[in-house]
């Protein structure tokens, strides 16, 4: 039976520009089973739930829910009731913001998710982490970076069947900083990861590509095989930044930031900077997919909308000038 992802793959749709735009990442660790919309229909209390999307609302927060690679099966009906006061379960719990020169990911551990309703939300969008260690006692991650994989089958079906095997054997094989996530967008390219703190997103992952992902992280670079774009800008932006990486050969993770995206859908000129003082005008167009395919399994057939880069052009010093006002 045909499904989103192998629809996707057999028709070659793009991956650059398909990435969940959010500047900053919060991550909250809830083991069991997850629902459609995780935060609201998991074993976290429904009502803190829509407490933190409203917090998050507009702030440039993004929240997931994450729970260690494994069975997480729904609770026995029928099993008696526990009446013992054991201590409540002690959670992760991570920020990380995206934006590059100004990346960090900060770490904490919580056992009332309650607390996370103290966080400064705007402060944590605009990349702030007193707010973060201060409400929470976090601190900076020293340890390794992490690999969040795209596991929720109640979204999709294709991250269950391609997300979850994906994220045992990263576990297996003994890879550090592995995490099941509740959503990433873009059920068709599954497995979908992300690797925080530079919040770049991948598409038909491998046990292979993750590695060499986390690989490029802790030696300061993007790898660019599967890469769906960085999570810190908008789609037009995500296409732009990638498609100045592969035309240039620049890998360092803080050496581009998007500037200026100008225009509205279907053209946008992006510019691109590198801490160098170099700079690139990228033509974005969007397109739509075609033939029509399903944006997710059981959906109706439809165009997804595609990032088209058609020109990258290096500017000279004065439209250099020009571009930075």
């Amino acid at each position: 039976m045909s499904t989103c992802t192998t629809a996707s793959q057999a028709l070659a749709e793009p991956l650059p520009g398909t990435a969940a735009p959010a500047r900053t990442w919060l991550l909250l660790e809830q083991p069991g089973p997850w629902g459609v919309k995780a935060l609201t229909s998991s074993q976290l209390d429904p009502r803190l739930g829509r407490a933190l999307e409203a917090a998050a609302k507009d702030t440039g927060v993004r929240l997931a829910l994450i729970r260690r690679p494994g069975r997480h099966a729904d609770p026995d009906p029928g099993a008696p009731a526990r009446t013992d006061e054991a201590a409540p379960p002690v959670r992760q719990v991570y920020a990380a913001h995206t934006l590059p020169g100004l990346s960090w990911l900060h770490g904490a551990t919580v056992t009332d998710p309650e607390q996370l309703l103290d966080l400064d939300f705007a402060a944590l969008g605009a990349g702030d982490p007193h707010t973060f260690d201060s409400a929470l006692g976090g601190r900076p991650h020293t340890g390794d970076p992490l690999a969040l994989v795209c596991t929720n089958g109640k979204r999709d079906r294709c991250c269950a069947v391609l997300g979850r095997p994906l994220a045992t054997e990263l576990a297996a094989a003994g890879v550090p900083g592995t995490w099941e996530v509740t959503h990433l967008g873009g059920h068709r390219f599954a497995p979908t990861v992300l690797v925080l703190p530079y919040g770049y997103a991948y598409g038909r992952a491998s046990a292979p590509l993750v590695r060499e992902a986390l690989r490029g992280v802790r030696e300061g670079r993007i790898v660019l095989e599967g890469c769906r774009g960085g999570s810190a800008w908008e789609r037009p932006a995500q296409a732009a930044e990638l498609a100045v990486r592969a035309h240039t050969g620049v890998h360092a993770a803080d050496a581009l930031t998007v500037t200026r995206t100008e225009g509205t859908a279907p053209h946008w000129e992006v510019t691109v900077a590198h801490a160098d003082g170099r700079l690139w005008r990228v033509t974005v167009e969007q397109g739509a997919s075609s033939p029509p395919r399903p944006e997710s399994c059981g959906s109706v057939l439809g165009s997804p909308a595609r990032m088209d880069v058609t020109a990258v052009r290096e500017l000279h010093p004065t439209a250099a000038g020009t571009a930075r006002r």
